[in-house]
């Protein structure tokens, strides 16, 4: 494409239609390096893992970066980085039943209400 520009005198918008192509495509220029962004990005979501693409945006600004918040978007997508859920909450005797064996609050809730005591010849309640 060059060459026809340069040694045969043609025009750019000449050039192009000679091989097909159109003239944004040739005068597009390729962004800027996004490596010290995305460093610093995954560094950030793995210090803030619950922060999300546009809280980790604010937080760019602040360091004075200028980016785009749909820019920073894609990056965010690209690198796969996402929001970590939270855990769920951890039910009582979850571990124990796991392990087969029955939790002591269940153990005790489940007990007769009635219990009979050899060794005292007495009938007790629980309550």
């Amino acid at each position: 494409m060059s060459w026809a520009i340069e040694e045969k005198d043609y025009s750019q918008r000449r050039a192009c239609a000679l091989i097909g192509l159109a003239p944004k495509v040739y005068r597009h220029r390729r962004r800027s390096d996004d490596g010290v962004l995305r460093t610093r990005l995954k560094v950030l979501a793995a210090q803030r893992r619950r922060f999300g693409y546009r809280r980790l945006h604010l937080l760019l600004r602040r360091e004075g970066f200028t980016v785009n918040h749909k820019r920073l978007f894609r990056i965010y997508r690209e690198e796969r980085l996402v929001v970590r859920k939270r855990s769920g909450r951890k039910h009582a005797g979850a571990c124990c039943r796991a392990a087969g064996q029955e939790p002591a609050l269940v153990a005790r809730l489940c007990k007769p209400a009635c219990n009979f005591d050899p060794s005292l010849g007495v009938i007790g309640t629980q309550f």
